[in-house]
């Protein structure tokens, strides 16, 4: 069964940070372009950031980049989501998700391009 878990969520104060894992069942995630999507309430999903399966370096939104780090972990078949210097805005349900790509270079911005989803994971910045 493929099967996508989030975790590492929580309540964090501005500036603090978390570490996202997305943990993968059922399938290999280096075979998968990940992307990492948020979305807030009352607001659309979007994408934070999003990597090929070339191990090239991950695409960042603006507004994350410089704080938020994309890695992954062939061992453990787990991508992870490094957020630092959080802010209120960074509040959102989390959630990754999975494509085998056309390319080894291709990763995509839009939620409609992933076939694989997890349920997310709550992240709330506030002192």
């Amino acid at each position: 069964q493929v099967q996508l878990v989030e975790s590492g969520g929580g309540l964090v104060q501005p500036g603090g940070s978390l570490r996202l894992s997305c943990a993968a069942s059922g399938f290999t995630l280096d075979d998968y372009a990940i992307g990492w999507f948020r979305q807030a309430p009352g607001k659309e999903r979007e994408v934070v950031s999003c990597a090929s399966t070339s191990y090239s370096s991950p695409y960042y939104e603006d507004f994350v980049k410089g704080r938020f780090t994309f890695s992954r972990d062939k061992s453990s078949n787990t991508v992870t989501l490094r957020m630092n210097s959080l802010k209120p805005e960074d509040t959102a349900v989390y959630y990754c998700a999975a494509v085998v790509p056309p390319s080894p270079y291709v990763c995509y911005g839009g939620a409609n391009d992933y076939d694989y989803w997890g349920r997310g994971t709550q992240v709330t910045v506030s002192s």
